[in-house]
């Protein structure tokens, strides 16, 4: 089917996804209207479509919808699912999911294998249950008080309204006595295969295509590996109700070595079963596998993550490096635009499914500037350490020092919760010639919002303190340690820590009492 290039309008009521916000962790990563329909390429032959996809959903807390097909898509199509970076097809025969390219690194598409509005898919992997029945019974469960609504063109003929969705989609009889239910939770496309009494789950085959390999972790984790990432199942979880109370029944996967017959596939899937324990098959059996997928977070050149952090909420903030004019920035954050030189720092925050981005802002001058680690305080906002040899690196009115020293300075900043803004930003290091190098790879909070960072120096005159452990350069390279006032404002202290050798800091911690640990390496 190929993709229609033309507007569509998908309208959605009250506890539904109206939008979608660029993922980035892309990933994690401006707002992603679910909109118009289009189909990889064809569905194939028979073979019952089976997975729980646990996959990115949309930015946000809302519901997971799963659309019927009433026109907008391939008439092969039972339901729909979209999210942040892939689009869900569900047929009788197999789950098609369509991954969104990565700008970059993936072949253009062909017209079967894009989407409008996600664009050239990065691939394709076809999820199907090997030898199941070829026209299982299908029907929506807990309908959902939205409706969707398409406006393709100007040919009302092509219009579909009122198109009802669902929080789960179940197909009977997959399987003699076999049932497979999809459903969304906590932003998780799951499935669950139940299995009712008497029946035998022995033949369940779930095969991949589009894959490249399969992996068994000694976890019980199954994992999937792609052109693009990974697939991950966790290993899955087992049980009965009996009477009232949840009894699990060990269970693994299994790989299975045979492909499935050449008439079903395009080229031979990876194949894996489940192998169940003894059970009491007077009750039925609950099979529940977890799917994630795993994606880049860059554009279309270098990029590196050095720290990561995370918050109360389960929020994840990643900090690092990009050479990519094309990293993936969200409306309204600090610095959506590549400054320019060799690198430029990224702070990016993603939601707690890791399915989307919260913001992800660039973080740098007309030079090289890299970000090595990153701190989160209660409210929200991000510190970040790294260094720079930029001399227009943005930093703030009344800093501790708003210049760039020697040919490279540490720097410390504090971004707003909505990445929005600086509420301070400072170099720090010595003054000198381009021979003078200072950089943090570490830092740390306390309740107060004092800043501890830690790293390493070759200036004589780094900035210390009156009465601080240690005031002068002790060999050619020293660690040291720096504490900020919450203000970004003044140093609190700042000691070299070093002897006559090289001496670096790597990481640091603080306690309850303020007491900083710091840990690093030295030739001395």
């Amino acid at each position: 089917m190929t993709p229609q290039r033309e507007t569509a309008i998908r309208s959605v009521g009250l506890g539904l996804l109206a939008a979608l916000h660029a993922l980035l962790l892309p990933s994690l990563v401006g707002a992603w209207p679910g909109l118009s329909p289009a189909m990889s390429s064809p569905p194939s032959a028979p073979d019952s479509s089976a997975s729980r996809v646990g996959i990115v959903e949309g930015y946000g807390r809302l519901p997971l919808a799963f659309e019927a097909n009433r026109g907008q898509t391939d008439p092969r199509v039972d339901f729909l699912a979209r999210g942040r970076g892939y689009t869900l097809f569900l047929t009788p025969t197999e789950a098609v999911l369509v991954l969104k390219a990565t700008p970059g690194r993936s072949r253009p598409a062909s017209p079967a294998e894009g989407d409008a509005v996600l664009g050239p898919a990065a691939g394709v992997v076809r999820m199907k249950l090997v030898g199941a029945n070829s026209s299982p019974r299908v029907v929506g469960l807990d309908a959902l008080p939205g409706r969707v609504h398409y406006f393709l063109g100007n040919d009302p003929t092509r219009w579909r309204t009122d198109i009802p969705t669902y929080a789960r989609v179940r197909y009977d009889e997959v399987y003699p006595g076999v049932s497979l239910v999809y459903y969304g939770r906590q932003g998780q496309l799951e499935y669950d295969l139940v299995v009712a009494p008497g029946a035998d789950p022995a033949p369940i085959r779930l095969a991949f295509e589009g894959a490249e390999g399969l992996a068994l972790e000694a976890g019980g984790d199954l994992v999937v590996r792609t052109a693009h990432g990974e697939l991950r199942l966790h290993a899955p979880v087992v049980y009965q109700e009996v009477q009232g109370t949840r009894v699990p029944v060990p269970a693994r996967f299994t790989l299975v070595s045979e492909p499935c017959p050449a008439a079903e596939c395009h080229v031979a899937p990876l194949t894996v079963g489940v192998a169940v324990a003894a059970y009491d098959s007077r009750h039925p059996l609950v099979i529940d596998p977890v799917l994630i997928y795993s994606t880049f977070l860059g554009g279309s050149g270098a990029d590196e993550g050095f720290g990561i952090a995370v918050d109360a909420a389960g929020s994840a903030y990643v900090t690092g490096w990009t050479a990519s004019a094309s990293f993936p920035t969200t409306a309204g954050a600090l610095d959506t635009t590549f400054n320019g030189g060799s690198a430029d720092a990224f702070v990016t925050k993603l939601n707690s499914t890791g399915s989307a981005l919260v913001y992800s802002t660039y973080l740098g001058g007309s030079g090289e500037d890299k970000s090595q680690a990153i701190a989160v305080d209660a409210a929200g906002n991000a510190y970040v350490t790294g260094w720079t040899d930029s001399s227009d690196f943005p930093t703030t009115a009344g800093a501790f020092q708003t210049a760039l020293g020697g040919g490279r300075d540490a720097f410390v900043a504090k971004l707003n919760p909505s990445g929005s803004g600086l509420v301070y930003s400072t170099y720090l290091g010595g003054s000198g010639n381009e021979s003078n190098v200072d950089f943090s790879p570490g830092i740390a909070l306390d309740a107060a919002g004092n800043a501890y960072v830690t790293g390493g120096t070759s200036s004589s005159n780094f900035p210390t303190t009156a009465g601080a452990f240690q005031t002068s350069l002790g060999g050619s390279f020293d660690a040291f340690v720096t504490k900020l006032n919450p203000t970004g404002t003044a140093l609190v202290y700042s000691t070299y820590l070093g002897g006559s050798g090289d001496d670096q800091g790597h990481g640091i911690q603080v306690d309850a009492s303020g007491h900083a640990y710091v840990t690093g390496y030295t030739g001395s």
